[in-house]
């Protein structure tokens, strides 16, 4: 089984000394939908934009692929794709020039393009949208076209922050099938959310960190045994 991510010893420093995460590790493997969770402040976002080259860091190793996101940064981006909890798009394309403009980048062919495009706009049920300018957009739909951005050249990890907040329940339902349907042909998905029940339902292995340190790591069924995650989740919080 391929390891798509490798977290080893991950640590971030800010100003004034403040540890945001101190030396966490952990392995996301070619299949797995993988929950990374934990309270506001906890390090989450922090880690995730290490992982995807936003943030610099001073201690630790992240390897996507077998690359290093430090050593070798544009094979990590060329493999990943990444979703954050409030997209940015160009508001002054239409949704079918942004979608061709990261097609672009990608290198996705004229055919794989077409067809992905119209199998995710049907599903999100946007294509009749695609020739209007994304700047008239509401946020949900503005999330349906990063996310099938964010899809288009079928990465091999994808990474996203807090996906299901501002998607109504049909489109939900259309990224877990996305998210499924990346990882039985390969590809790992990484995420965050506040939402536990659908961790608990959707994922087959998690992360909890707390205070910038990892309290719980493993398979799902192992975690959680008989219990719940939100259980588990206050269990942990209570520790303090």
């Amino acid at each position: 089984m391929d390891t798509l991510l490798e977290i080893k010893h991950f640590g971030k420093t800010y100003k004034k000394g403040k540890k945001a995460v101190d030396a966490i590790s952990l392995t996301v493997d070619a299949g797995d939908i993988f929950a990374f969770i934990g309270h506001n402040g906890s390090g989450k976002s922090t880690t995730i934009k290490a992982i995807v080259g936003i943030l610099d860091f001073e201690q630790g190793e992240i390897v996507i692929d077998g690359h290093s996101v430090k050593a070798d940064p544009m094979a990590c981006k060329s493999v990943t794709a990444y979703i954050p909890d409030n997209p940015d798009l160009y508001e002054h394309l239409t949704g079918i020039q942004y979608l061709s403009f990261v097609a672009d980048i990608y290198g996705v062919s004229k055919k794989d393009r077409e067809e992905r495009i119209k199998k995710y706009a049907d599903a999100f049920e946007i294509t009749p949208s695609l020739g209007d300018l994304i700047s008239s957009y509401s946020h949900g739909m503005k999330q349906k076209v990063a996310i099938i951005g964010a899809v288009i050249h079928a990465p091999k990890l994808l990474v996203l922050d807090e996906p299901f907040v501002g998607l109504d329940p049909k489109a939900a339902l259309v990224l877990k099938n996305m998210m499924k349907d990346l990882c039985a042909n390969g590809s790992a998905v990484f995420f965050s959310t506040h939402i536990l029940e659908v961790a608990e339902k959707l994922c087959n292995k998690l992360a909890m960190i707390h205070q910038g340190q990892l309290a719980i790591c493993g398979k799902m069924e192992d975690v959680i045994k008989d219990g719940s995650l939100e259980t588990l989740f206050m269990e942990v919080l209570d520790r303090e």
